[in-house]
């Protein structure tokens, strides 16, 4: 019987965010631009800081996160090109759903990178190159494309990749020994490690290898599970993918025309509610989570996601919650799009307060857990399990497991 060697396929499109605010990839061409800093009215310093910059700007010492300031200081013809998230939420989302065209199931952590494994669709497309053919038709457009057993080792394999030929890691010692050469900017494409990068960099830590010799012990007594994790990481290991649900989506979109700011704009965005709630394909659900965007008239776009509390229907709420991510407009709008993210359950099952039923409770319970996760995550809402409860160790009498629900 054949056996196969696990496969995680990872997708990497450089620059992404700032290929499709300049308007393609061939605007870059020689030119120093870089993403104009997002003003938001809860963030003083994050309105300070350029996001992705080109090849040219990072020539001439320009990287993403530098100060505004100093960005200009190293590179006084640089150009900023307005952030525009709402196209760059719309052409991931195509990226997303031309990956799952070919059977994909995918995980897309942030615009530009997704990873998917590639064990399910052998039956589909064969051999692991005929998949990464196929992934790379269904995107139609240039990308680095690396595979490995995990997928830290599939991102690594992505980063090096300089043509079009993909790089695929063998399972096995191979992957671990290629990994130790591999620079610790790494740790920065993990949310779970990226605060690690500075401390490592001021420690004189260069490469993957010299996390891994530094130890787990070392790691842990300094960083915790950061650096358990980035362990992990360094010795070829890592956690399982989590491929996205594919969910349905409603969005209504208006010009705003002359009520581009203040009270009218908010009756726009009464009118989007109203219609949004008419819309048949709701079938009665309520709203967990929705998006509300802008094009703006000098250009660029502005985009907020909102979670609700609790899973609302009433128009008057909606309209009260969305009211104050509306106040953080930076600039007048041309157009408002309000989007639906996620459903709640349907009106009609929704609980009361003074409801004492087990059931009821339990129902509530569930709605309560997928509303955090919601907001926070998937792993916002877990229960403590008793694993050795006569351990010495008090890390290995209660670990920490997924509560059961969405």
């Amino acid at each position: 019987m054949r056996t196969y060697v696990r496969m995680v396929v990872c997708v990497y499109l450089p620059r992404f965010e700032l290929v499709v605010a300049a308007g393609g990839s061939q605007e870059l061409a020689g030119r120093a631009l870089a993403v104009a800093p997002q003003i938001r009215a809860d963030s003083a310093v994050a309105g300070r800081l350029v996001g992705e910059v080109s090849g040219a700007a990072e020539a001439r010492g320009v990287s993403r996160g530098m100060a505004l300031g100093e960005a200009l200081a190293r590179c006084p013809d640089l150009t900023l090109v307005p952030a525009d998230p709402v196209r760059v939420a719309q052409a991931w989302e195509e990226t997303l759903c031309g990956l799952e065209s070919i059977g994909a199931a995918v995980e897309g952590p942030r615009p530009g990178l997704a990873y998917f494994d590639a064990d399910g669709l052998r039956g589909l497309h064969g051999t692991p190159a005929a998949i990464i053919a196929a992934a790379r038709g269904a995107l139609g457009r240039p990308a680095h494309i690396g595979a490995g057993p995990t997928r830290f080792c599939a991102l690594a394999a992505a980063m090096a990749v300089r043509s079009r030929r993909p790089l695929i890691l063998q399972e096995g010692q191979e992957a671990g020994r290629w990994l130790a050469g591999r620079p610790v900017e790494l740790l920065g494409f993990r949310e779970e490690t990226a605060a690690l990068l500075e401390p490592l960099t001021r420690l004189g830590v260069r490469t993957l290898g010299e996390v891994r010799r530094l130890g787990r012990p070392a790691l842990a007594d300094r960083f915790g599970g950061a650096g358990v994790f980035a362990h992990t990481l360094a010795c070829a290991g890592d956690s399982p993918l989590r491929p996205r649900r594919v969910t349905e989506r409603l969005q209504e979109t208006m010009e705003v025309g002359d009520a581009s700011s203040g009270t009218a704009l908010r009756r726009v965005l009464g009118v989007l509610v109203g219609r949004l709630l008419a819309r048949p394909e709701r079938r009665g659900r309520t709203l967990r989570a929705v998006s509300l965007s802008a094009s703006l008239l000098a250009g660029g776009g502005w985009r907020e996601r909102v979670v609700f509390r609790e899973s609302l229907s009433d128009p008057q709420r909606i309209g009260l919650m969305l009211s104050a991510p509306l106040l953080m407009l930076p600039a007048p709008a041309a157009e408002l799009t309000l989007e639906v993210e996620r459903f709640g359950p349907a009106a009609s099952e929704q609980g009361t307060l003074g409801d004492q039923d087990r059931a009821a409770r339990a129902a509530r319970l569930g709605e309560a857990i997928a509303q955090t996760r919601a907001l926070a995550g998937r792993d916002a809402a877990l229960r403590a399990l008793c694993v050795d409860p006569d351990s010495r160790v008090p890390e290995r009498r209660v670990v920490l497991a997924p509560v059961p629900g969405e």
